[in-house]
């Protein structure tokens, strides 16, 4: 399995693509860690994006460099967990995280991972690149 977590952790910021009925909607995230294939992320539940998730789990999440060089694509089914200590992890590693939703216990606060089916890389030095996993 290609390592895709560096590339996250040293972009953590990028662009999730959502379905909002027959619309793709686009808006910046915060990548907060990853285990194996799954790529977490947080949300509130009064978002709709949170619906959006609900209604149509597939998503995509794209970051990159300054330098555009390597862009990452991660692709598959966002999956909602309630585990509090996943909650507790993404407030003690992300305190901007931490000052929105104070504790993990929130109700609001919901907690996400991307099971990544497929990655998708572009380099200027490798060109394009597609991952099944």
């Amino acid at each position: 399995m290609f390592n895709f977590e560096p590339i996250l952790k040293a972009n953590p910021n990028g662009v999730l693509a959502t379905q909002d009925g027959a619309r793709v909607k686009t808006r910046i995230f915060q990548y907060l860690f990853a285990d194996g294939k799954k790529v977490y992320f947080c949300t509130n539940s009064e978002k709709p994006v949170f619906a959006q998730l609900k209604a149509n789990p597939q998503v995509s999440f794209c970051t990159y460099p300054k330098d555009f060089s390597p862009v990452l694509s991660v692709n598959g089914k966002a999956v909602f967990v309630e585990d509090i200590g996943l909650k507790t992890r993404a407030l003690s590693e992300n305190p901007g995280i931490k000052g929105i939703y104070k504790d993990p216990d929130n109700p609001v606060f919901k907690i996400f991972y991307i099971d990544v089916e497929e990655i998708e890389m572009f380099s200027f030095t490798e060109g394009p690149k597609t991952y099944t996993l």
